[in-house]
């Protein structure tokens, strides 16, 4: 009974005065061109290089849909530590201010019932009001703009199952992301099947994952390495009728030059006894009498981090370790430079204690952080702190919380103090300097310690960045053999001293 009566109000909404329906800021043209190029159709793909004003071209496509009333209603729906910018970005280009969808179940029932032409939420919100969506989009024409759409890539969460079920149900579809190919060629599936349902990758997505996978299996298997490349090469051929993509390279903005660093570092001599100990602990679990015992992919992984933190900073395994690793004075001469040029820097690891600790140590050069375990609220007063103080010169902060739609070109400087596996982590932590507004030379530290899975960890990171950039189609493929090297398998072995 509730549903049905809240179904007629919902019929019964008409605005009594209609927002105001212009962009208070001129567009690129290349923002102009994407725009042009998707506004009519039922759904596209926004797949422009991070730093290029995506959410630009989704206000104006949304500008576009409701002037010219092909939609009621436009659902904005990004991560939740991004609504802030998202609010920011509204105000910034339009006379509109979003009505709000929040884990607050009450509240959600003004926003359902409410005139506004413009919706922001989160996606976990997606979940939790999905009863209700289910019927407010029966009663509405509501587009749907899913921002770094990539938290969807797992075909398999909940979450994803969820949006996968609204899906047709909106009238218009948009997916935004810098990094489609987010880690592996195969994370796309799930963000185009949202959009076509199968049309342009098939309904079976391990069949997918199988002919797009990045394996070690491919470092010996010359055929199987050729039908890799051709499947990847002909990705975005299958997409291309609703999909845009610019580069920075190949759009008219004139960017500065970004100056990739790579430091190698010295072990402390603790540091790397410890390294040493759990490097053959593990190979002592890997491999028994000469049988590989390990055959839990995710448990190996976890291994392998293992020696990733204690590279990056021992303290993260063994509260007993007292002394400086390695990394850190290395780190100070860069910072000590930065400062003497009156710049900004981020330093980024992976690992939240790390961002605590590396945060009270470099205090004498006004160091914040931000990781996931703070709340929106104080996240948002340190970005806003880093952004305006003009004594903060260091942010200190993982990728997780801080990777994705933030404009950070108060500095030019990003650090590396370690990195995992996850390509979407690296190109995106390094892309909050490098993007319109920029007006400075951006350098990007790589610290790496010197014979340590940190050296796989960056052969790894260069492989998928050129499968996915095949993948995306910004190399050609005689360019990506060229350079692409599958070593990665052999690397880790040898690491891990496994014949």
């Amino acid at each position: 009974m509730y549903f049905e009566i809240l179904m007629i109000i919902m019929q019964r909404i008409i605005l009594k005065r209609e927002p105001r329906l212009e962009a208070k800021c001129e567009a690129f043209i290349f923002q102009r061109e994407a725009v042009n190029a998707v506004q009519d159709l039922e759904y596209s793909a926004i797949f422009h290089e991070q730093g290029l004003g995506k959410s630009k071209i989704a206000i104006d496509l949304m500008l576009y849909w409701l002037e010219n009333k092909l939609i009621d209603t436009v659902l904005f729906v990004a991560k939740k530590g991004l609504l802030h910018n998202w609010i920011k970005e509204f105000d910034t280009h339009t006379f509109m201010k979003p009505k709000m969808l929040s884990q607050n179940h009450m509240a959600n029932y003004y926003t359902f019932n409410s005139p506004s032409r413009l919706i922001l939420t989160h996606y976990e919100v997606l979940r939790s009001e999905y009863k209700r969506l289910l019927l407010f989009l029966k009663t509405r024409n509501v587009a749907v703009i899913l921002d770094e759409s990539a938290k969807i890539k797992n075909p398999n969460s909940s979450l994803t199952q969820i949006i996968f079920k609204l899906a047709p149900l909106f009238k218009k579809r948009v997916i935004m992301t810098g990094t489609p190919v987010a880690n592996r060629p195969y994370d796309i599936w799930a963000q185009i099947w949202f959009l076509d349902q199968g049309k342009s990758f098939g309904d079976n997505f391990n069949v997918f994952k199988k002919d797009t996978d990045l394996s070690n299996k491919l470092s010996n298997n010359i055929e199987l390495r050729t039908t890799f490349e051709q499947n990847l090469e002909e990705l975005f051929s299958k997409i291309s009728d609703f999909t845009v993509r610019e580069r920075k390279s190949s759009c008219l903005i004139k960017l500065p030059e970004k100056e990739i660093r790579t430091i190698y570092t010295d072990w402390e001599h603790h540091q790397h006894y410890l390294y040493i100990q759990f490097q053959e602990e593990m190979r002592a679990v890997i491999i028994k009498e000469g049988i590989p015992t390990e055959d839990n992919a995710e448990e190996l992984l976890k291994r392998i981090l293992r020696l990733v933190q204690i590279a990056s900073n021992p303290r993260l395994i063994d509260e007993g370790y007292k002394y400086e690793p390695g990394k850190f004075e290395t780190l100070k001469d860069i910072l000590v430079s930065i400062n003497e040029k009156n710049e900004k820097c981020i330093i980024w690891s992976s690992f939240t204690d790390n961002v605590d600790w590396l945060s009270k140590e470099l205090q004498n050069f006004g160091a914040r952080r931000l990781h996931g375990k703070m709340n929106m609220e104080k996240r948002n007063r340190t970005i806003d702190t880093f952004l305006t103080h003009e004594n903060v010169k260091v942010l200190v902060a993982t990728p997780g919380a801080a990777k994705e739609g933030l404009t950070l070109t108060i500095a030019n400087n990003v650090i590396f103090y370690d990195r995992t596996f996850s390509l979407d982590d690296y190109l995106q932590a390094q892309d909050r300097i490098h993007r319109i507004s920029q007006e400075k030379k951006c350098i990007v530290y790589n610290l790496i310690m010197k014979n340590s899975i940190d050296e796989w960890v960056d052969v790894l990171l260069q492989s998928k960045h050129l499968a996915a950039q095949l993948a995306q189609r910004d190399i050609s493929l005689e360019y990506y053999q060229s350079l692409m090297s599958y070593d990665f398998g052999t690397i880790i072995k040898n690491i891990l001293n496994i014949e």
